[in-house]
């Protein structure tokens, strides 16, 4: 799940100065950062962390003992940090630290894509603190990211010696050329590596000055962090039929006997290929008298174990091991194992009978790993659960992807993290520092709009609300006054506005409120059909059913909006109860599948993704419940209903989506009519309506839990 994209960025002219003046600079921008905090007492009540909302709720950190690093020299290299068997040694002026809690870093903000790279440099400086704050201790990024990040990761080092935030610098393929020709080995593939290495080992040194390109962030670096840089992770998520393609063309590669890093004789061609990459990385640091681990991106679906139980073909056909590409005395180092595994995919967590058999699969799964590699670290560099409304796989023990409040998500993540330190992992990198909105899933991206997903959040798309810091919708309209009947029933005064993730509704019900209530809502007003029952009106092409009483919903969707007809055939037998001309909005979780080893036929799994929550989503409320989407105060009504849920598959353009013949098509929508309906009566409410936007409007919140997860990782550090 990292940055898989390409990146490009429009730079502005920047002065040419030198690499002390830059980092001057930065540290003084920092310190100004400070002073515009408003405190002037303790260096924690200064954090440009306090900028971010929810921050202030967080305790501040422990003094504890100091990480400022206390590099070490061998075979005439200097090295932050190195490899001792399992344990990846990360050295400071308090000792040896050998588990390290992280987190993975985009460069995206909502509104773009990640060939726009978009983050200030002061984002940068509140989330470099704020990641203190809560123990993190490495960020790690997927790729070159703009100077401003050097410049003030190296800026907030300085300022705060004994906390650093050390960085584990990734590398990834240069776009997926390698998959269109099923080849690691094509000779513009490996250059085009070749040359991203080269210039992340300058960028890591504040020596580079490269134009930007398509596919390439641009500018002049000239911070130097590696007296911080903890680690490389080159690479991407291999395609696994790329990857065995890459080893049929090339069977007759030669082994890799570098200076730096070499080949086993058990190397596939595909892990010759990272070999000699990795020696090249090798070589640039190594001119620079710096030696650093370096490992590859592998992820569970490539894993070198074997899973006789998997029924994804695809996600049992390579194996990439760490075991085959090994450094030599002249890289003193050394490499470690980098995993992403998440606590739900493949299926093969929850088929194995030795998984099974276990209490937790998935930490039995990484530990497999961890006994697989006895020769080197075993580093979880990507884990996670969403905290979303929509879910996309179930997991074990209930870490499905998705369908968790932002306090379970937290709470999840906690528990892994420490059970990685007790099994012995190096180091537990959670996905990710900051909700994307670019991102999408299998199971809804066809039902939006390509290439505008960045534009609107959707809490049904789990791959948005990875994210420990919301990325929230705040877009800004005034409230609509739709009826303003004294004491009207079942409604009096309704009020409505709209932002990126939700058409929002305030509902004063009559004195005599009624047990249960539907709320109709119309974005076609030219498609009508059977109305739900209890109602005589046609028009609502979705439903959200209340019981006032019981606290309970459900969300409706007209049969020709629904957007389930997008994802294959899907069998009445699969989908849950729903009036004539109505569905369940459903959410496809699993494809029915085969065991191999057993034969054992496994049926479509579904999520209820429409069952409504009542709650408070307030996060001042200690009881929020960040996936609700109505609550009931005495006579007050509030819903929020997601853009998804209407059939929107663009409320930036009002696009609904119409599924035709299995294809999306759109059709514009003027505005939502509002309709109450209780006891056989329809109240037509009025119309909501809003403007086209191009630019959304976002507010940075620390998500509700986050403190759990800031707990776990000062206990793991024992920090």
């Amino acid at each position: 799940m990292g940055d898989l994209s390409s990146h490009v960025v429009s730079m502005p002219a920047r002065p040419r100065f030198g690499r002390a003046r830059a980092t001057a600079l930065a540290v003084f921008a920092f310190a100004l950062c400070l002073m515009l905090s408003g405190a002037t007492s303790s260096p924690a009540l200064r954090s440009p962390a306090l900028l971010i909302a929810g921050m202030r709720d967080i305790p501040s950190p422990p003094t504890g003992t100091p990480w400022r690093p206390a590099p070490v020299d061998a075979n005439g290299l200097s090295m932050v940090s190195s490899v001792d068997g399992q344990k990846f040694v990360l050295h400071t002026t308090a000792g040896d630290r050998t588990f390290l809690p992280g987190v993975d870093l985009g460069n995206t903000t909502p509104g773009h894509v990640p060939a726009d790279v978009s983050v200030s440099a002061a984002q940068y400086r509140a989330w470099f603190a704020a990641m203190t704050w809560l123990g993190i201790r490495v960020v790690r990024i997927y790729d070159i990211h703009p100077p401003a990040f050097y410049q003030q990761l190296a800026a907030y080092n300085q300022a705060n010696p004994d906390r650093p935030l050390y960085v584990m610098q990734g590398v990834s393929l240069v776009g997926d050329a390698y998959i269109k020709k099923g080849n690691l080995y094509d000779q513009r593939v490996t250059d085009a590596f070749r040359q991203e290495l080269k210039d992340a080992a300058q960028a890591v040194s504040g020596q580079l000055n490269r134009t930007t390109l398509p596919g390439r962030v641009g500018g002049e670096w000239t911070a130097d962090i590696t007296p911080w840089l903890a680690g490389w992770i080159i690479g991407s998520e291999l395609d696994p039929a790329a990857a065995a393609a890459t080893d049929r063309k090339n069977a007759d590669a030669k082994a890799i006997s570098g200076k730096y890093f070499h080949s086993t004789p058990d190397a596939t061609p595909t892990e010759r290929w990272l070999a000699n990459r990795m020696n090249d990385l090798a070589g640039y640091q190594a001119k620079k008298g710096l030696s650093e681990p370096i490992a590859f991106v592998n992820w569970a679906t490539t894993d070198p174990l074997r899973h006789p139980e998997e029924p994804l073909r695809q996600e049992d056909l390579l194996q990439l091991d760490a075991n085959h590409v090994l450094p030599t005395a002249n890289w003193p180092a050394g490499t470690f194992a980098s995993y992403h595994a998440y606590p739900y995919y493949p299926d093969f967590l929850r088929l194995e009978p030795a998984l099974q058999a276990q209490a937790d699969p998935y930490l039995a799964y990484l530990e497999a790993l961890r006994k697989h590699h006895d020769g080197m670290p075993t580093m979880i560099t990507e884990f996670g659960v969403p905290s979303s409304i929509g879910s996309a796989h179930l997991g074990p023990l209930g870490r499905n992807q998705g369908d968790h409040s932002e306090i379970e998500a937290t709470e999840m993540t906690a528990e892994l993290l420490r059970g990685m330190q007790a099994r012995g992992l190096a180091g537990g990198f959670l996905f990710e520092w900051v909700d994307e909105w670019f991102r999408y899933t299998w199971n809804t991206v066809a039902h939006q709009v390509p290439n505008r997903r960045q534009l609107w959040r959707d809490p049904l798309t789990n791959e948005q609300r990875f994210g420990l810091l919301a990325m929230d919708a705040a877009r800004e309209t005034d409230p609509a006054a739709l009826i303003d009947a004294d004491g009207g029933w079942p409604a009096g005064k309704v009020t409505a506005r709209t932002d990126e993730s939700y058409l929002h509704l305030e509902i004063r019900l009559g004195d005599s409120p009624p047990g249960s209530l539907m709320i109709g809502l119309d974005p076609l007003p030219g498609l009508t059909g059977t109305p739900m029952a209890g109602s005589a009106d046609r028009r609502p092409d979705a439903i959200f059913a209340l019981n006032l009483v019981g606290h309970t919903g459900q969300a409706y969707v007209r049969r020709q909006l629904d957007p389930l007809q997008l994802d294959g055939s899907i069998p009445d037998s699969a989908r849950g109860p729903a009036p004539d001309g109505w569905r369940a909005y459903e959410l496809l979780v699993n494809r029915a599948r085969t065991v191999p080893s057993t034969g054992a036929k496994l049926p479509i799994e579904m999520q209820n993704a429409g069952l409504v929550r009542h709650g408070v989503w307030n996060t001042d409320d200690a009881n929020a419940d960040s996936r609700a989407l109505w609550h009931l105060d005495g006579n007050n009504l509030t819903v929020r209903v997601p853009w998804a849920m209407m059939g929107f598959a663009d409320p930036s353009t009002h696009a609904v989506g119409v599924p035709k013949s299995g294809r999306l098509t759109t059709q514009r929508s003027p505005g939502v009519s509002v309709t109450l309906s209780a006891s056989g009566t329809d109240q037509a409410l009025g119309q909501v309506t809003w403007d086209d936007w191009s630019q959304p409007a976002v507010t940075e919140r620390i998500k509700q839990g986050a403190e759990r997860f800031r707990d776990a990782a000062l206990a793991v550090t024992s920090d």
